[in-house]
């Protein structure tokens, strides 16, 4: 039997079937039918290799619409694939974020904007889960002034989730990991 679509016309996608019907056309949006996703290299700008997802607000109203704990690790896990593609180059010992049981990578740009470091993020990491707590902080802190990141309370946010909760000791450990990080990042950025 031949599909009855057009053949421009977008599949869903089987992972976010079992999300509530809101949820599901976000997840279609984030996982996109691939062209979306960047393949930018280290060598182009920054911009072109942020993450398509959606912004903190989005993500805090979608979680409170996933009523079970397994919704809400899937959408953590889409809003990992939902990242922009790393550059092999930027998977260096300088990006390394120790502290993570899992490999994590993440890549800061500054540039200055009426004379005040702007940072942008860009991240990775092995772990499906750990990934998605990546694309929740680079949607928090990314493309921000260095003094909002330093400023800035990832780790209320993290618990306002729940996250903190319902992941592993070693994963929240890794999450601080990363926080403080991109803090260390926006403070050398402002003595520059």
């Amino acid at each position: 039997m031949s599909d009855p679509r057009p053949n421009d016309a977008p599949r869903k996608s089987r992972r976010s079937r079992g999300f509530p019907a809101a949820v599901r056309s976000l997840l279609e949006l984030i996982h996109i039918n691939e062209p979306t996703r960047l393949d930018a290299t280290w060598d182009e700008p920054m911009d072109q290799l942020l993450s398509i997802a959606p912004s903190m607000p989005e993500i805090i109203e979608n979680f409170s619409l996933l009523e079970e704990w397994d919704e809400r690790y899937r959408y953590v896990i889409e809003l990992g694939r939902g990242l922009g593609a790393f550059p092999e180059s930027a998977r260096s010992d300088a990006n390394k974020v120790p502290g993570c049981v899992s490999q994590v990578w993440l890549a800061t740009s500054v540039q200055r904007r009426g004379g005040a470091p702007v940072l942008t993020f860009i991240g990775d990491s092995d772990a499906h889960i750990v990934r998605g707590l990546v694309a929740i902080l680079i949607a928090m802190l990314s493309n921000r002034p260095a003094s909002e990141i330093v400023a800035a309370d990832p780790i209320a946010m993290f618990e306002e989730l729940g996250l903190r909760e319902h992941l592993t000791p070693q994963r929240s450990n890794g999450f601080r990991s990363m926080v403080t990080r991109m803090r260390a990042d926006a403070r050398a950025a402002l003595l520059q």
